[in-house]
């Protein structure tokens, strides 16, 4: 048996040599299993502690910084002081305490203590959250307070101050992190109340029609009251106010629907995906919830998401314009400037930051609250709509002015009657309320033409089919930011998009492997042990990625980019790198970060054992091998780079281009001290040496296509949308790709694949000409796309433009519109762009253009079917007032007709989903008018045919039906509303004859004809004093529904008739140029 100085667990004078009673036996049984218990449970934390080496942990833990980690050796030293190797081997991991005592007497006995315990450790983790000031650590933040933090300690000091490990992060126990959350807040701000429901009732009740309505139904109703009592007189005016309340009511339910919309698509899209160090590995979690002592990773375009001081990075600089309105750059390290403020974006470089202070604690956080966005911002095509709106107002109100001195005339020269044949008006006997009433009841009909003259529905019509696109888009991968992209969208006539991730699957694998001018087998056996240590400083030392061996996984977890990913996976499973064995041995001296203009990232590094220097650049193998004077055989042997040399390289390059491969190139350089470069006189910025390198090796990478992108690409061409695919990869990798994607046909025309620097140093003149033709524009910069953005729109185009990186920004801003991408975008480009790709997938960028066209053809749809009441409703009661001195629809039937045409019609029609055909026609010109020729032509159709059959029944409808003038007021009343209901049908499709096609899939259109349907029924049947109407017989409701009926074979037929592309207003604007020229 080990004596228990050699073993930690050792309990052998409890167990050997003894007699046992029975009693004894069960005693030291029960003894036994615990112990063992607690044997089992220490050994794997102890094993795993030894293999990661939580050297950092233990000198943190010795302060009590972490409950559940214990240092080894303070572990130990407690084994060691322990008779029995129980009473303090990892403190705090059990929740029982065994305390055992042997006496030297022939009797012994064990005691169990079963209790509670807390460890010392816990204690004090938990006791350090109240005694760090932290207002004074969030003020010194805020301001930059260099010397309060010198008396924090540095950021080494602040760091020991909130327990963080920056090698290790945060523990990721859940109880850990509440207890940072409840004592320094949450990473939230409060937004200000969103608008209620109330606040929507009384903007509309500040329409001025809706007032002077409420002041005829209020005078009606006291007239009414005081003739005919109160059971008998509250009819007119009350049923005025019933259907004004209907109007305010769906007008502010529909308002008050979108804001909760707007306000869920906000808080989506302000959720950001941060990178954070929790247990030893990177987590990405939502900036919601990182808290107080997060280690955060930062990369270029990242937004900062707390206040905070910087750890470590490098060549790192921030725009706070954000927060300080200032344009320039600030470099931050962490001597000189460690303050990072929340809201800020990383302009360059990466690094790793400490959070100290999150949400309400940050002047972010502090201004945000402050912020309510305005969710009623006006689009484009609303405020198109907006002055067709006033303008068919004006003839409204003109059309109800002339109707009001009509009837004022009629009435006060008697030419009037009441129900009962006898004149309204009798001079000086006619009592001064039967006048006023008379008048009241005159303005109200008045004025609720103009209310149906004035198409309210069409403001609402563009929200309700805004707010369910961006909706039905939210499940189709795309979030809208803008409301104007949805509609802007259906116009686009170009798309320049990116290749990797977009067009690609974003999912590489290096695929060829090649050292000098010989291809690397999968098994890289050729390879000497020098050329392989030069590959693992190349890649596991000049990475943002970052590599985790879990215990349990076969495979480790790799970060980074799916570039970086690729290029680590391929090393450390290929080559056999180990990234803990590596990192030790070296120290980072500098690091020239990778960018769009660049297109390579290099490092310089000294090896601690030597004290060597070296310097590595990785990038794309055409610029890389440029660097070159010579180059490492498999043997290990550095050969010069000839002419000849060079041009197989570049061979084998083009060759795997060809075939589809990303080419990334490796070079070396060993340099002394002497030869370090510096950027500035005063040596505190240096630099990497940039030529005479060895090149290391060559490696391919495959991204396969994404499966629909061939057909996505057909579906926009035929739409007649131009795809221009504009990436950084080298020419022959961009041709293979478009030309197996289908953006390139495989006999290419002159001019139809370019590099940026070629079409940079175009003239103006030429690149005007030659923009049109090119398809594929390759090593391309981020100031190259900007470039044809500008081109494109200058000829007219409507340009749609994807992007992911920082410097894509300028482009996506001056785009049309604006498309980042979800999952690879950098928070810069996604706060640049219009409508986030979630997916960012090609196929989700055409789902968006077939969405854009589907709005603007709703809207369409809409106003051809509002337009047609309006016409209708204005001929109608216009000639019947100046003719008959009466209107035939009454108040309460036109603000009925109101709520079918501006509501109802604009849920029905504002929701159809997109069709096929949508994409069968050619872009919207920018220009393009929005009511077309063939909108004029079905509305005009309808509307005449409407006003012939009314006014027919307004003059001869009582001896055509043998009926009483009450009933045909009903019969006219129910009439117009059929019409309008058969006409939602036909305004379905604008030019397609079948326009019952695909009607089942949209149950809303069916549920809002039947509700309109069912509602016109109750009207007439009963609602007699409300609505002022006559029941109807069977035979009187089957002429109706027949007259009705025949807009159906009228849609029909009149599709028939062509019509010119040149709008109406234009050939009449030139008709009278011509007539008055010729005068």
């Amino acid at each position: 048996m080990v004596s228990s100085k050699n073993s930690p667990y050792d309990c052998g004078q409890l167990i050997v040599d003894i007699t046992f009673t029975r009693a004894k036996k069960r005693w030291r049984m029960a003894y036994a299993a615990l112990y063992a218990v607690r044997v089992m449970l220490s050994l794997p934390k102890e094993l795993m502690s030894r293999k990661r080496n939580y050297k950092d942990y233990s000198e943190i833990t010795e302060y009590g910084s972490f409950g559940g980690f214990q240092s080894l050796k303070g572990s130990q030293r407690e084994r060691e002081d322990s008779n029995s190797g129980l009473e303090h081997g990892a403190e705090g991991s059990s929740p029982l305490k065994l305390k055992t005592t042997v006496h030297d007497e022939p009797r012994s006995y064990t005691s169990l203590d079963v209790k509670p315990s807390i460890s010392r450790d816990e204690t004090d983790y938990y006791g350090f959250l109240n005694s760090i000031d932290h207002e004074e650590l969030a003020k010194m933040v805020k301001e930059k307070d260099m010397t309060a933090l010198g008396k924090f300690g540095g950021v080494t000091g602040i760091t020991t101050s909130l327990r963080t490990n920056p090698e290790n992060g945060l523990p990721g126990k859940g109880i850990e992190i509440n207890e940072r959350r409840e004592k320094f807040g949450s990473n939230t701000y409060p937004k200000p109340p969103s608008k209620g429901l109330f606040y929507f009732v009384v903007d509309a009740l500040k329409d001025m029609t809706i007032l002077i309505l409420c002041v005829c139904a209020a005078l009606a109703l006291a007239f009414g009251i005081k003739e005919y009592g109160v059971e008998e007189g509250w009819y007119e005016g009350g049923s005025i106010f019933v259907a004004v309340f209907i109007v305010i009511a769906v007008s502010a339910l529909s308002n008050f629907r979108q804001e909760i919309q707007f306000d869920k698509l906000s808080k989506i899209s302000s959720n950001i995906k941060v990178e954070v160090f929790r247990d030893r590995q990177r987590q990405e979690i939502s900036i919601f919830d990182v808290v107080v002592g997060d280690v955060v990773f930062l990369n270029i375009g990242d937004q900062i998401p707390a206040d905070g001081v910087f750890l470590d990075g490098y060549s790192f600089q921030v725009d706070e314009s954000s927060m300080t309105g200032e344009s320039d750059y600030i470099e931050v390290d962490p001597k000189k400037n460690p303050f990072l403020l929340s809201g800020a974006k990383v302009a360059d470089g990466y690094g790793r930051m400490l959070a100290t202070s999150v949400g309400m604690n940050t002047a972010w956080g502090e201004m945000m609250s402050s912020i309510s966005q305005e969710s009623n911002v006006r689009t484009p095509l609303q405020a198109r709509l907006d002055k067709l709106t006033s303008s068919i107002g004006k003839v409204g109100l003109a059309v109800a002015f002339l109707v009001l001195l009509v009837l004022l005339i009629r009435y006060f020269t008697g030419n009037t009657k009441d129900k009962n044949g006898n004149k309204e008006y009798i001079g000086s006997k006619t009592k001064t309320d039967d006048v006023l009433n008379a008048v009241v009841r005159i303005v109200s009909d008045a004025v609720t033409i103009v209310v149906v003259a004035i198409p309210e529905g069409l403001p609402l019509a563009v929200t309700l089919t805004l707010a369910y696109s961006m909706k039905r888009m939210m499940k189709d991968q795309a979030m809208v930011r803008k409301l104007s992209a949805c509609e802007t969208m259906g116009s686009a006539t170009v798309i320049c998009t990116d290749k990797t991730g977009t067009l690609t699957l974003n999912q590489m694998k290096v695929t060829k492997f090649w050292v000098g001018q010989q291809s690397v087998a999968e098994d890289n056996s050729s390879i000497t042990p020098n050329v392989r240590e030069l590959f693992y400083q190349g890649v596991g030392l000049n990475t943002t990625g970052s590599v985790f061996k879990p215990l349990t996984a076969s495979k480790p977890e790799i970060s980074g980019s799916p570039t970086e990913k690729a290029i680590l996976y391929w090393v450390v499973l290929d080559l056999g790198m180990d990234m803990e064995e590596l990192k030790p041995r070296y120290e980072i001296l500098h690091v020239e970060t990778f960018n769009s203009e660049k297109k390579r990232s290099g490092v310089l590094i000294k090896k601690k054992d030597d004290s060597t220097i070296h310097v590595h650049w990785k990038g794309a193998a055409e610029m890389i091998v440029a660097t070159c004077s010579s180059y490492y055989d498999t043997n290990g042997k550095v050969n010069p780079l000839d002419v000849d040399t060079r041009s197989k390289l570049e061979k084998i390059i083009q060759g795997m281009a060809a075939s589809s491969l990303r080419c990334i190139a490796f070079a070396h350089a060993q340099i002394s001290e002497e030869e370090i470069e510096y950027s500035d006189d005063d040596e505190t910025h240096q630099r990497l040496k940039e030529d005479g390198l060895i090149l290391l090796g060559i490696v391919g990478l495959k991204d396969p296509c994404r499966p629909g992108v061939i057909s996505a690409v057909k579906v926009c061409k035929a739409a007649g949308v131009d795809i221009k695919m504009i990436t950084g990869d080298n020419i022959f990798t961009a041709k293979a790709i478009a030309t197996e994607c289908g953006i390139l046909e495989k006999e290419l025309t002159d001019g139809q694949v370019v590099e940026g620097v070629e079409f940079r140093n175009y003239t103006d003149t030429e690149r005007m000409q030659k923009v049109d033709n090119i398809r594929v524009m390759a090593r391309s910069s981020p100031f190259d796309k900007l470039l044809m953005v500008q081109c494109l729109k200058q000829k007219g185009h409507v340009v749609a433009v994807t992007g992911d990186g920082t410097n894509d920004a300028p482009a996506l801003k001056e785009a049309d519109i604006g498309l980042s991408m979800g999952i690879q975008g950098t928070e810069v480009a996604k706060e640049s762009s219009d409508i986030i790709i979630l997916d960012d997938n090609f196929n989700s960028v055409a789902t968006v253009l077939r969405w854009g066209r589907c709005v603007y053809n709703n809207i369409q749809k809409f106003i051809q079917f509002q337009l047609t009441v309006n016409v209708a409703a204005l001929v109608i009661n216009f000639i019947a007032a100046v003719s008959a001195g009466e209107v035939p629809l009454t108040a309460v039937q036109l603000l009925w007709v109101n709520l079918i045409m501006d509501t109802l019609g604009a849920l029905a029609l504002a929701t159809e989903r997109p069709t096929n055909e949508l994409m069968e026609r050619q872009p919207i010109g920018r220009t393009a008018p929005l009511i077309t020729n063939i909108m004029w032509r079905n509305l005009l159709a309808q509307s005449l045919y409407q006003i012939a059959v009314l006014l027919t029944l307004q003059f001869q409808g009582e001896s055509i039906f043998n009926v009483t003038a009450p009933v045909n007021d009903t019969l006219i009343f129910n009439t117009f509303v059929l019409c309008q209901v058969f006409n939602e049908f036909n305004s379905r499709s604008m030019e397609k004859k079948n326009v019952f096609k695909g009607i089942l899939g949209n149950r809303l259109f069916i549920g809002i004809v039947g509700i309109t349907i069912v509602l016109q029924v109750v009207m007439v049947e009963f609602l007699k004093k409300f609505a002022d109407t006559e029941k109807l017989n069977i035979q009187q409701w089957v002429v109706c529904i027949v007259i009705a009926s025949v807009s159906w074979p009228l849609g029909w037929v009149v599709k028939f008739i062509p019509v010119s592309e040149d709008p109406y207003f234009r050939i009449i604007k030139r008709s009278l140029l011509r007539f008055k020229n010729i005068l």
